[in-house]
């Protein structure tokens, strides 16, 4: 996925995180990104603020709205959540419908959504920074 990075708006000097990586996720988006980013992701436990948060997730991995609370803490203000969900019809697939009450209820907007091969990202933003 070697242009994972741009379809994310990721470019180099950006902080970001990454949350929620398992064996099943895309290694070839991570690695794009932390190319262009020139830095490895952030270590899960920082307290640093982050342009952008990956949360790579799947049905079955708790409750989203927690999910997406917890990883938009170390967002700054004008940072974007990237939920990163596999894609239709594969296991682990999110109701598009879940995705947007959960952020809604997680104090999110949905700005965009991308194909990321196998995976599904969509864009959330703080409700203050929807313009993005």
């Amino acid at each position: 996925m070697a242009d994972a990075a741009s379809k994310l708006g990721i470019t180099k000097g950006q902080i970001a995180l990454e949350l929620g990586w398992d064996e099943d996720c895309d290694t070839a988006i991570s690695e794009n990104v932390e190319a262009v980013l020139g830095e490895d992701f952030l270590d899960e436990e920082t307290d640093e603020l982050c342009d952008a948060v990956l949360l790579w997730w799947r049905d079955g991995d708790g409750d989203l709205v927690d999910g997406l609370v917890d990883a938009s803490r170390p967002l700054s203000h004008t940072g974007r959540l990237w939920l990163l969900t596999p894609g239709a019809g594969t296991s682990g697939t999110v109701d598009p419908g879940e995705i947007s009450e959960s952020a809604q209820l997680a104090g999110l907007v949905q700005t965009k959504a991308e194909r990321l091969g196998d995976w599904q990202g969509s864009c959330l933003v703080s409700r203050g920074n929807s313009k993005k």
